[in-house]
Order: C-alpha cells, then structure tokens, then sequence
C-alpha cells in the first residue's frame, strides 16, 4: 500500500503521520488489494478537515471527515473508508457467490 500524507497550512508531524498510517491499517485488514491512499489534511479557522482517496483495482473511493480536533477527524474518516470497504468487500463476494461453483449447479436426476 502505497500511502501519501500532505498538509495545507499544516505541518505533518511524525505523530499525525503514525496515527493516520495505524488507522488506515485497519482499512487494509479488512481488504488487502489496496493500491494507493492520498491524504490530504487542512485547517480552515477552527476546522479540522482531512479527506482521503483510496485506489483499489477497479475502483476509487473518497471520504472526508471534518472536526474541531484532527485527531477526531481522522478516526471519522477511517470509519467512512471501513464502512466503504465493507461494503465493496461484501458485493464483490455476492457477485462470486450468484454465479455460483460447480457444486451449486442444479444436477440432473438420472431415472
């Protein structure tokens, strides 16, 4: 996984840095094909906003959380790419499932 970190009027400290990188570990243990997460953290007056975007084969997702505290904002946005995931996740493996392996195939009943 392929993780860029950048701040607008913000200074990246090596602590916001692990603790992006640990929550979005949590991302990764539940899909592993995760290519490339660009996070891009601002400050506009008292707002906290982080967005990120997160490349998997065939599909991009975005999430943006926003809070007074950065921290919170983080783990808001974690939460929106764990629940995105989930669900991609989830479809990928009903459409495996409705197509069906050779022991879900109907038999015929020779008489």
């Amino acid at each position: 996984m392929n993780l860029t970190i950048s701040g607008h009027h913000l200074e990246v400290t090596p602590a916001i840095r692990n603790y992006v990188s640990e929550k979005l570990d949590r991302v990764k243990r539940h899909f592993d094909h995760v290519i490339n997460v660009t996070v891009i953290m601002q400050v506009e007056k008292l707002v906290h906003k982080v967005e990120a975007t997160l490349h998997v084969k065939g599909h991009d997702f975005h999430a943006r959380g926003e809070d007074g505290n950065m921290y919170a904002a983080i783990d808001f946005l974690a939460d929106k790419l764990d629940r995105q995931i989930v669900k991609h996740k989830e479809k990928l493996s009903e459409v495996h499932q409705d197509a069906g392996g050779l022991k879900h195939q109907p038999t015929e009943n020779p008489a």
